[in-house]
């Protein structure tokens, strides 16, 4: 997915889990969250790049009337997909950060796999999985804070 969203131009950062993994957590996740660049064109290339995975709303019975366009990102901002790439979840801000603009500055780039992209960095990850307050991102807190300090002290990962 990180891939097909580069080679699409979309302007994203990954947060969540993926992001959180890419810094040294342990926890597993299911899905890639990214939070998306709402400048017009780089929505109509998130949209144009969903349709082709022939995105849906999780959770939604299957079969139902949907249709993914840059206009859907004008209704819904925040979405929970699954695609034929797998699931993602699309959002146009992180509580505790802000918007993309406020969620790139706290984000830094990391390369994996030939693909370059950004990911929120850990005291950003922390705010926002506080500010979410979800029993599952509570859990997550302590290791997050953890790494954070072990970075602090010069010990484990130095970068991103």
């Amino acid at each position: 997915m990180l891939r097909g969203l580069d080679a699409a131009g979309v302007g994203f950062v990954v947060v969540g889990g993926v992001a959180a993994g890419a810094q040294g957590a342990t926890f597993v996740t299911l899905d890639l969250d990214i939070c998306y660049d709402t400048a017009q064109d780089s929505v109509t290339r998130l949209a144009q790049l969903l349709a082709s995975w022939h995105a849906y709303p999780r959770g939604i019975e299957p079969g139902l009337p949907f249709f993914m366009d840059a206009r859907t990102f004008r209704t819904t901002p925040v979405m929970t997909l699954e695609t034929s790439e797998g699931a993602i979840d699309v959002l146009d801000r992180i509580n505790g950060v802000g918007k993309f603009a406020d969620v790139l500055a706290a984000s830094v780039p990391l390369q994996s796999f030939g693909v370059r992209f950004r990911v929120l960095k850990l005291p950003a990850l922390i705010r926002a999985k506080r500010a979410a307050g979800r029993p599952k991102d509570v859990a997550q807190l302590p290791e997050l804070e953890a790494l954070v300090a072990l970075r602090k002290k010069g010990g484990g990962k130095k970068k991103p």
